[in-house]
């Protein structure tokens, strides 16, 4: 389990196997939508811990950041781009424990809820 979040992305397939691991405390990590608040409400992936808009990022990305730092993050969007121009931002600034989910909901097959 560990080795997947020592990459820098991570699949659908890997998130649904991490999601159900931390569901019985096997392992931890902190999962952020990065979508507007519009798309999440029409549906997200369970488990999701915050929604942080890609938009407003100048609002929240400092104090993520600083808060994060002994954390694994890992950033979800519609298809993986968004949530990878933010994993870059976080990895660029020193953050080493940020991970993209490549493919996003997009390619997501786990379980969802609205």
């Amino acid at each position: 389990m560990q080795q997947i979040l020592e990459k820098n992305h991570i699949s659908s397939g890997e998130l649904e196997t991490i999601l159900k691991a931390r569901e019985e405390g096997k392992i931890d990590f902190l999962l952020v939508d990065v979508r507007e608040e519009m798309e999440y409400t029409m549906g997200h992936i369970k488990g999701v811990d915050i929604l942080k808009p890609t938009s407003v990022f100048q609002e929240w990305g400092q104090n993520l950041f600083e808060s994060t730092q002994d954390k694994y993050v890992i950033f979800t969007c519609r298809t993986g781009s968004r949530s990878g121009q933010v994993q870059q931002v976080f990895e660029q600034n020193g953050h080493t424990k940020t991970l993209n989910h490549l493919g996003g909901i997009m390619s997501y097959r786990g379980e969802t809820e609205k």
